[in-house]
């Protein structure tokens, strides 16, 4: 499935930068893929503590297999236009907030908490892996067929997880939630949140990554074109390159689940360095250099992502997750913030003098967090 996505990814900035030009409108292609997570997910999360998970996940796969078909058809007939590429980035985005609360919080039901390290990890090499592979295989296929092909290729993936899902032993959802209604589901996550130091404290520090330093990959397609100067593979490579540190860092942060309790201490640490391999690769117009920064700031990215992830599902009842996991991916509907200053700053300062001050505002923030929130310094799992 997360092949098919990064496919997709590098597909769609390659063809919008093609049409446009425009660093404008990278960021605002990103800020929508991103908007129906601050919409959508508080209501999937109620659904996914309330409805059938495998129903619910082989719905928004339907979808994702129907519109990545007719978006392949429109570029293929070379009549795909500008808001076409938006329309289908807000339809997939909500197909995707609905999808990940309930993917989230099916894994603690199915792995021991003893593991739970482990199998986020483990789960995040995968996506990674597809990381790597996707935009890999998604520029050579730009240069060898042109963007259309590419969208079929999406969907075949997705027709795959469908199948997978078919074979999946999904554990009943837990009956609480269905004791009382739907609205008062929603206010019981908010307040649990509200009323839990700790996670309000981890889910507010998640913001920090999403809205600083994820959106530095709407300006792939510049750094690519005019800083770089490399052709669509070279696009592949740029964004398959962090997908490269992410799987080494997930190794890496599986073999330490036993031996480094500070979880929190690691999380902090991660956030730091991320910051500082996009100033590194700010300041390049290396391609092999830039593919080494970038590796850095995918394996200290998921680093991050994948320590606050186990820290909040180890803290949460079963009861609640679907609504809280839904609540932490909240910061993903922030992104458009992220975006679109990303974008619009290019435009007036350039690519990689944006890059680097994402980088600093990372270090900054991070710096922020340890000193304010001592509450997560102090964790230990």
């Amino acid at each position: 499935m997360s092949a098919g996505q990064w496919i997709q990814q590098v597909t769609l900035g390659w063809l919008l930068y093609d049409l446009t030009g425009s660093s404008v409108l990278l960021g605002a292609l990103n800020g929508v893929r991103a908007l129906p997570f601050l919409v959508c997910s508080p209501i999937a999360g109620v659904a996914a503590d309330r409805l059938d998970r495998r129903g619910l996940m082989l719905k928004t796969e339907y979808l994702l297999v129907a519109t990545a078909l007719g978006m392949g058809t429109l570029v293929a007939s070379e009549l795909v236009q500008v808001w076409h590429l938006f329309a289908f980035v807000l339809v997939t985005g909500v197909a995707w907030s609905f999808n990940e609360p309930v993917r989230q919080s099916l894994v603690p039901s199915m792995v021991p908490k003893e593991e739970l390290m482990n199998a986020v990890a483990l789960n995040s090499a995968g996506f990674n892996l597809n990381k790597v592979i996707g935009p890999a295989v998604g520029g050579l296929l730009i240069a060898a067929f042109g963007p259309g092909g590419n969208f079929f290729v999406q969907a075949l993936a997705y027709a795959g997880v469908v199948a997978s899902i078919y074979a999946m032993r999904v554990p009943p959802t837990p009956v609480q939630a269905r004791q009382t209604s739907a609205l008062a589901n929603l206010k019981e996550g908010f307040s649990y949140v509200w009323s839990t130091p700790l996670v309000l404290a981890l889910i507010v520090t998640d913001l920090v990554p999403r809205v600083f330093a994820v959106p530095y990959q709407a300006l792939m397609p510049v750094f690519q074109k005019d800083v770089l100067r490399v052709g669509p593979e070279g696009l592949g490579l740029l964004m398959a390159a962090p997908g490269v540190g992410a799987v080494l860092a997930t190794l890496l942060l599986a073999s330490l689940a036993y031996r480094f309790r500070r979880k929190g201490l690691l999380m902090l640490g991660a956030l730091t360095f991320l910051g500082v391999f996009l100033i590194l690769f700010s300041r390049t117009d290396s391609l092999p250099l830039a593919l080494m920064a970038l590796v850095g700031v995918g394996g200290c990215q998921i680093m991050f992502m994948a320590t606050t992830n186990t820290m909040v599902q180890l803290i949460v009842p079963d009861e609640l997750r679907g609504r809280v996991m839904s609540l932490y991916m909240l910061d993903r509907g922030f992104m458009p913030a992220g975006s679109l200053l990303t974008g619009v700053t290019a435009h007036f300062i350039g690519a990689p003098a944006t890059v680097s001050a994402m980088g600093v505002i990372v270090i900054v923030l991070a710096l922020c967090v340890a000193w304010r929130m001592p509450i997560i310094r102090r964790i230990e799992t």
